[in-house]
């Protein structure tokens, strides 16, 4: 009877040990819910990262969360004087007055922990080596590596021009959050790097922007997305409008309803006092906008040239 008792206890607890262990499942919601209350780097997170891990080494999603623990446990910022009307793309925090009455501008600039930042690529180039064709950690780590550069993206252009290579010179299917992605949202994205890159305002970033997009020309020559990428480089940039021209006139060639080529090459004709070319392209400009007061300021100017 007592060895049946035994047996039955036994019995009971098999459920509890065989359950033991979580699964890959239950490790996710379980460190969604601490960052959720803690955050990335919170109370009780890496200790349960190490765990999920340990558990489950080839699982995708352990391995992005360390990478967000890293990046989020290396970061920090601090306040400091720039003598820039922007900075990293970003307006001043405060603007103060130095003991001449000059303005002396303050920015919250992003600071990192080597270490712990290249904790943080380990992790998410193992989570890429586990979903070679998935798009989003790869994103990840871009992001974080401009974030980590500030405004000399050196290696996030570098990783970005080998993601191009690989996204075009392999036939695979690769997916966002899951879901399968086109060309199209691949040159989206690229162009979103792009722009963050343009944004930033120094001049090794617009080197940046000049080098992906002329990247991306290489394999279509004739994109006008790219294309006009490299007229604003040389319009804005460089302050070479004779260049600018002749790219905005390839995607004309291209695109001929491109509104941004169009605007700017009415501004440019106007502030080189060009009046054959504005001619040109003003009807353009009539034509293609989407803004009624802009239409009408363009018929305007029109009729006195």
């Amino acid at each position: 009877m007592k060895n049946c008792f035994l047996a039955a206890i036994l019995f009971m607890m098999m459920p509890i040990c065989l359950s033991a262990q979580s699964s890959e499942k239950e490790y996710f919601e379980r460190y969604a819910l601490l960052v959720n209350r803690f955050g990335a780097d919170g109370v009780g997170v890496e200790t349960l990262i190490n765990k999920w891990v340990n558990d489950f080494p080839e699982d995708v999603n352990a391995y992005v969360a360390r990478f967000n623990y890293y990046v989020a446990k290396s970061r920090s910022s601090q306040v400091v004087p720039k003598g820039v009307a922007k900075y990293l793309g970003s307006a001043p925090v405060v603007v103060m007055k130095d003991s001449l009455g000059n303005d002396v501008r303050y920015f919250e600039e992003p600071m990192y922990n080597d270490s712990l930042f290249t904790l943080a690529t380990s992790a998410i180039d193992k989570a890429i080596s586990l979903s070679e064709y998935k798009l989003e950690n790869r994103f990840c780590k871009l992001t974080a590596l401009e974030a980590y550069e500030k405004d000399d993206p050196g290696m996030t252009t570098l990783t970005l021009n080998s993601l191009i290579d690989l996204y075009y010179s392999v036939n695979a299917i690769w997916t966002y959050n899951d879901q399968p992605v086109d060309g199209e949202f691949f040159k989206s994205a690229v162009q979103e790097y792009c722009y963050s890159f343009y944004l930033l305002g120094s001049a090794a970033s617009y080197e940046a922007f000049r080098n992906v997009s002329e990247h991306m020309l290489s394999i279509d020559k004739n994109d006008p997305l790219f294309l006009s990428n490299l007229g604003s480089y040389y319009l804005v940039c460089k302050k070479d409008n004779r260049q600018a021209s002749k790219y905005y006139a390839k995607v004309l060639k291209v695109d001929p309803n491109n509104y941004t080529a169009i605007k700017n090459l009415v501004l440019m004709a106007r502030k080189d006092n060009d009046v054959k070319s504005e001619k040109k392209y003003l009807p353009m400009l009539i034509r293609t906008t989407s803004d009624q007061a802009e239409k009408m300021s363009a018929e305007a100017r029109l009729k006195t040239l």
